[in-house]
């Protein structure tokens, strides 16, 4: 099962294409960092602005540099049930471990609509789907008790969930109506903490990107129940948890990779745009605060 800091890792772009050398860099750096599993294709990783083709490729690409040393949770997510299902048809034939699916956008489904939506993907596809709830992105939440019947209904299936609803009472709510143990990850880097007290089992990270060895550690430290270290290191992370989003995600983490390493770009895609001055300020004060980058 999953479990540690887990990046939802950026895609670089050069000149308005995948920057797939870039890519391989940034997956070899994440791993040699600690990083515990990868997820390319989510929202970090703009996937709704690729291309069905560009979403594969990078997809094919993450598993093929993992090599089988990490795993890789592969984003699925659409608004259109039968895209993800061939989202999660290819995932599952390049070798991910999971297919991360988000709650459908735009559409605005009703729970009996995520009931039907999932149960698709769960009887169409083998590849295990970790459940993604992001409302304040999606506008759809998928609450308590549909997450319930879900996990219930596809106890095989459907093995996690990254919860980025942003209510911490969601990790005892969904334990406690599924009734065992469930891989409940966190989806707010902010809340990695609290979450992992209520039960969670670790992140999946936009700060990770940029900061894998110390969101590693920080892991670490929960997990042996370090809570002093695990306080001191989340003090450092804040500042750059909050910085990441000083303007439209990805662009601010974008840009704190491309203070770090030279051979990446802050480009994005539109109808995004790259971050403003006063982004770039916070960003770069929260990578000196957290060590990232020297004064």
């Amino acid at each position: 099962m999953f479990s540690g800091s887990i990046p939802a890792l950026v895609t670089p772009f050069r000149g308005g294409a995948f920057d797939e050398a870039a890519f391989r860099r940034l997956v070899d750096w994440q791993i040699e960092n600690g990083s515990a599993a990868l997820v390319p294709c989510g929202t970090t990783g703009e996937a709704s602005t690729l291309s069905n083709a560009e979403h594969h490729r990078v997809i094919e690409v993450c598993i093929e540099q993992a090599a089988g040393r990490v795993p890789v949770i592969a984003g699925c997510g659409s608004n259109d049930t039968r895209n993800a299902q061939l989202h999660m048809n290819f995932a599952k034939k390049a070798g991910a471990a999971a297919g991360l699916c988000v709650a459908p956008y735009y559409n605005r489904p009703s729970q009996r609509g995520l009931i039907a939506h999932f149960s698709y993907l769960a009887e169409n596809c083998d590849l295990p789907i970790v459940l993604y709830n992001v409302p304040a992105r999606t506008v759809t939440d998928i609450l308590d008790d549909t997450v319930v019947e879900l996990v219930t209904k596809y106890p095989d299936r459907i093995i996690a969930i990254k919860d980025a609803s942003g209510d911490l009472s969601r990790v005892a709510d969904h334990r406690m109506g599924i009734g065992r143990e469930f891989c409940q990850l966190s989806g707010n880097d902010e809340l990695w903490l609290p979450h992992a007290a209520a039960g969670g089992r670790g992140c999946i990270s936009v700060t990770a990107n940029v900061a894998p060895k110390l969101c590693a550690e920080f892991h670490e430290a929960i997990a042996a129940n370090e809570l002093k270290k695990a306080r001191q290191l989340n003090d450092r992370l804040f500042p750059l948890h909050y910085a990441m989003f000083s303007d439209a995600s990805p662009a601010p983490v974008k840009y704190a990779l491309s203070r770090v390493h030279d051979w990446i770009e802050p480009e994005v895609r539109l109808p995004l745009v790259e971050c403003s001055d006063e982004a770039k300020k916070a960003v770069h004060e929260a990578l000196v605060s957290a060590g990232v980058l020297a004064a």
